[in-house]
């Protein structure tokens, strides 16, 4: 058993080859050729490859590349007394320093990565959207609606046959043709998907659990800087309109909650002064002599008095 174990691990891992295995100064001058000067460092290794096939590294000086190493592959062939060069190639050793594994664009993107003038494009099949016209709002086919919209496009058709060349739209009558002239028209709408995914994020940001809504006096759905949206988002979610929170502008959830609640804290009125008994705030004149229609002085002096006799 010793012995066919000992077979089996000379077939996996043979001997290097020993001229192979010696021809260590034409590896170095093959890797010095592919590499900078000064770069190639001391002979660190051998391996062998197969028959004949031996691998020689070289510890690799270049900046930035730690614990690579330059592998320089050497063979002979059957009989021959010379070593020839196979290839040369950098390679990365078990510590050696590696980039981080490459992760397409779709999944690096992150909220607010977007600059003036980029471009973020949408799949095909993007399963957040769906279409926004599917046909479901069309009438039956034998309803009253449907023969009227159909007299109506017959009609137009006929009007507009001279025409060479049509721009192509929705049947006429429907009501996505009508959104169309509204300017509502939309190719693609949230599907039910994306607007739970939506709903998920803003909550994750702006929700209930975050530490800020935690320590929250009240909730924001009874604060009066809370504009709802609308559609069945109405009903978890509005834009925070206070310009002093740390949501401003944002989605927020209607259990988020912060410090500027308009309801947490009331600053009193003022106290109303109480009004002077005695109005000092004006000037009042006081003439040296009384007015003569004041009725205190005569307007005329009087008559002449009679002696009375008194002394």
């Amino acid at each position: 058993m010793s012995a066919a174990t000992t077979r089996s691990r000379t077939a996996r891992t043979p001997v290097p080859d020993r001229l192979c295995a010696e021809a260590v100064d034409l590896a170095r001058a093959a890797a010095e050729e592919a590499a900078a000067p000064g770069i190639v460092g001391e002979h660190v290794g051998v391996v062998s490859e197969g028959d004949r096939v031996v691998t020689h590294f070289f510890e690799c000086r270049e900046p930035g590349y730690r614990g690579w190493r330059w592998a320089v592959t050497v063979a002979r062939a059957s009989r021959a007394k010379y070593v020839t060069l196979d290839e040369t190639v950098l390679l990365p050793g078990s510590d050696a320093l590696l980039a981080p594994e490459w992760v397409p664009w779709s999944e690096r993107l992150r909220p607010g990565d977007m600059g003036p003038g980029d471009l973020l494009p949408t799949e095909a099949d993007d399963i957040r959207l769906e279409p926004g016209y599917t046909g479901e709002d069309e009438p039956p086919p034998n309803s009253a609606v449907s023969e009227m919209s159909q007299e109506m496009a017959d009609l137009v058709d006929a009007e507009d046959a001279e025409l060479t060349t049509r721009p192509a739209t929705t049947s006429r009558g429907s009501i996505a043709a009508v959104a169309d002239e509204l300017g509502m028209r939309r190719a693609r709408v949230l599907s039910r998907y994306g607007l739970h995914a939506a709903a998920d994020r803003w909550d994750e940001a702006f929700g209930a659990k975050t530490p800020m809504a935690q320590a929250a006096p009240a909730s924001c759905v009874t604060c009066a800087f809370l504009v709802p949206l609308a559609g069945s988002l109405r009903q978890a979610f509005g834009v925070c309109a206070n310009e002093f929170g740390p949501a401003d502008g944002r989605v927020v959830s209607l259990s988020y909650g912060c410090g500027g609640h308009s309801e947490a804290a009331v600053m009193p009125k003022p106290p109303k002064p109480t009004p002077h008994a005695l109005d000092t705030m004006q000037v009042d004149e006081y003439p040296l002599r009384p007015a003569r229609d004041s009725g205190s002085v005569p307007a005329e002096a009087d008559a002449p008095t009679e002696d009375l006799g008194h002394s």
